[in-house]
């Protein structure tokens, strides 16, 4: 580069950075960002890891007590990995309780609750998201509202309830008063809004129903909706305690949670049986959840849940 000063011309250089100092630069910034998003990953993992032995410990602690002779897990001698196996204590269970009733009780309650609450939550939500009716949203706030009512409020009234309908001890008196739930009818309306109008518009333009409407063009977009619907409402129903305590006396009709709960004595506690039904318990639910596992993520995620 050359400046012109006052009637003399003086040469003045430049120095031009050194060939491919830029670039190794910048090749030690991408190392740097490639080392820390190395190490970032290492730490989630570790995180992730950490959480899923978390939740996994108790699952093993049951079924090294359920394995464990006379449930030694309760003794002073207990190791993490038993020396002795003693699986007859599920063919004890079975023999000494009556572990395929309460197991079927569940199920039918279970069944049952899913078909009739994930109709009416679908049927609700597709109200609430597609049709505009005076008090719509008074509706619906009020209907949020029951999600933040816990059961303990509500048990007394509606057990009178069941009382006077003559239902105490009977199927019914567990599947009814959960038919209808708000956090599924919360879900439904999430996931239904944002379904295209545009197909339902054309559908109603060539004449269909909205019977027609909701079976042909709803209902075959919902498949992931469905499996959330159903696999909280399966989950819940299977596990419910409470309520079922309360109404069913009998032990006939104790579902595995009740009839879980009988076998917890008042002078004897014995914990391989009790561990034993506690894994058999577990098992339909992790069949349900493989079942839909898939379409379950995927509702979720179109829900808008998080």
């Amino acid at each position: 580069m050359t400046a012109v000063g006052a009637g003399k011309t003086s040469g003045v250089r430049v120095l031009d950075p050194a060939p491919g100092a830029s670039g190794s630069s910048g090749a030690g910034r991408r190392r740097r960002g490639s080392t820390r998003g190395a190490v970032g990953r290492w730490v989630v993992w570790a995180l992730l890891a950490l959480g899923a032995l978390v939740m996994f410990f108790p699952v093993y602690w049951v079924f090294v007590t359920a394995i464990s002779p006379g449930g030694l897990s309760q003794g002073s001698g207990f190791s993490l990995w038993p020396k002795h196996f003693d699986l007859s204590v599920f063919a004890r269970v079975f023999e000494d309780q009556p572990i395929g009733t309460w197991m079927l009780n569940s199920t039918i309650i279970s069944v049952a609750s899913v078909l009739i609450s994930v109709s009416i939550s679908l049927l609700a939500g597709y109200a609430f998201a597609k049709y505009r009716f005076r008090g719509r949203n008074a509706l619906f706030a009020l209907m949020l509202l029951t999600i933040m009512v816990p059961i303990q409020v509500i048990v007394v009234p509606e057990f009178v309830i069941i009382s006077k309908l003559g239902l105490v001890n009977s199927y019914w008196s567990v599947i009814l008063p959960s038919a209808a739930q708000g956090i599924c009818i919360f879900i439904a309306r999430q996931f239904l809004v944002a379904l295209p109008d545009e197909l339902i518009e054309a559908a109603r333009v060539d004449g269909a129903s909205e019977l027609r409407i909701f079976l042909r063009v709803v209902l075959p977009m919902s498949g992931p909706l469905i499996a959330v619907l159903t696999i909280l409402t399966f989950v819940w129903r299977w596990n419910d305690f409470i309520w079922p305590l309360v109404t069913l006396q009998t032990s006939n009709r104790f579902t595995m949670s009740v009839g879980l709960n009988s076998l917890n004595g008042a002078y004897s506690h014995p914990w391989d049986q009790i561990m034993a039904v506690t894994l058999l318990s577990m098992i339909p639910v992790i069949i349900v959840f493989l079942i839909f596992q898939r379409q379950f993520v995927q509702g979720i995620a179109e829900s808008g849940l998080k």
